[in-house]
């Protein structure tokens, strides 16, 4: 029976690796987490200067999705080979920095990294993330502006099918029909037990999936641009000194794939862990169509909504519910608002259907 790996077994390979980088005598203070496997500190150097040091031990994460593996091989191996995610993974965070930095966008430069051993050391960006200036005062429709233009940006040209930089090599994978399906299906297997609910049963769930099948279809179909995969106000960072889409750091986007262009928008815009108003939300829409003329905006739009009511249904399962029952209360805060936003979407007169699975199954006393 093995055990767990020794904390202090980990702090002496921290330690090793910050030597042997240069920054042995740089002064390690930690900084705020959240609910992922990694963890940050700001380093302070004897020289003044500060660098940021990620550690992500590889055995707290399930294994990622090998590229041609089957949907059974995917299921298998755990969710996040089956949803696609980089489960933390150094080389995926240093191959998609440098692709962003090659195209002028703010993703850290990365100044040393042990891809085994799951620990990196970063540029230093700051703290002015927009979620805080906003709070603080500042305007969030010059901020959002940017954000828009940072996806435009980051849309101008097809992605690769492999990131390279460094040595280091990272598959560009499609956020497909599974992806999309077992990230959605968390609602069923979360929401009934943070709220009490019983399971619900064979029919509700055979029509739940398909209401949602031609959503997923259209996600994967679609799934045509580079896409942060996490996009939201958390995760950028307010640059002024910088140049035009370069004023926005980037910050957790080693999970990028190739999705959806609605994908990053909706998470900017209906942010599930701050306020976003309808009609902030109308203009930067209307900002992202004019700059994207190729589209059809009338269908853009519904695959839109429809792709964020999947993944408010995926926050609300996966990530809160789950967390809530893990031990974690704060999650519970940021339902309410995510409900919103899924009801929101359900408007549309096109999601009728998933409208009313949600007003059978999902009692309004249900919705936290």
């Amino acid at each position: 029976m093995s055990s767990a790996p020794d904390i202090s077994d980990r702090e002496a390979l921290k330690a090793g690796f910050l030597r042997a980088a240069g920054f042995g005598q740089a002064r390690r203070q930690p900084l705020g987490g959240d609910a992922s496997t990694r963890s940050y500190e700001r380093l302070f150097a004897p020289d003044g200067r500060t660098f940021i040091f990620m550690d992500q031990p590889p055995a707290l994460e399930s294994v990622v999705c090998p590229p041609r593996a089957t949907p059974e091989e995917r299921r298998a191996l755990g969710y996040n080979a089956a949803a696609r995610l980089a489960a933390g993974s150094v080389a995926a965070f240093v191959t998609t920095a440098a692709f962003l930095r090659e195209r002028g966008l703010s993703a850290p430069q990365i100044l040393a990294h042990d891809v085994e051993a799951g620990l990196a050391v970063l540029e230093d960006l700051g703290d002015g993330l927009f979620a805080t200036l906003i709070a603080q005062g500042q305007a969030e429709a010059p901020l959002y502006e940017a954000a828009v233009d940072v996806q435009v940006a980051m849309q101008a040209e097809p992605p690769p099918d492999v990131l390279r930089a460094d040595g280091c090599a990272w598959p560009l994978l499609t956020y497909d029909a599974l992806a999309l399906k077992v990230a959605t299906d968390t609602f069923l297997e979360f929401w009934p037990r943070f709220a009490g609910l019983p399971e619900f049963g064979p029919e509700a769930v055979a029509e739940w999936e398909a209401l949602w099948a031609p959503v997923w279809v259209w996600g994967e179909a679609g799934a045509s641009v580079f896409t942060h995969r996490d996009f939201h106000a958390q995760n950028l960072l307010w640059l002024p000194e910088r140049a035009g889409a370069a004023r926005v750091g980037l910050l957790d986007f080693q999970d990028a794939l190739k999705a959806h262009p609605a994908w990053d928008l909706l998470h900017l815009l209906q942010d599930a862990r701050r306020d976003v108003s309808p009609e902030l939300e109308a203009v930067m829409l209307e900002r992202y169509l004019r700059a994207r003329p190729d589209l059809d905006a009338s269908r853009f739009l519904f695959e839109y909504r429809a792709l964020a009511a999947s993944n408010a249904a995926r926050i609300l399962g996966r990530v809160f519910a789950r967390q809530a029952l893990l031990g974690r209360p704060q999650y519970k805060a940021f339902m309410p608002r995510t409900w919103r936003y899924l009801e929101r979407n359900l408007q549309d007169p096109e999601l009728a259907g998933l409208k009313a699975w949600f007003d059978r199954h999902v009692p309004p006393e249900a919705r936290a």
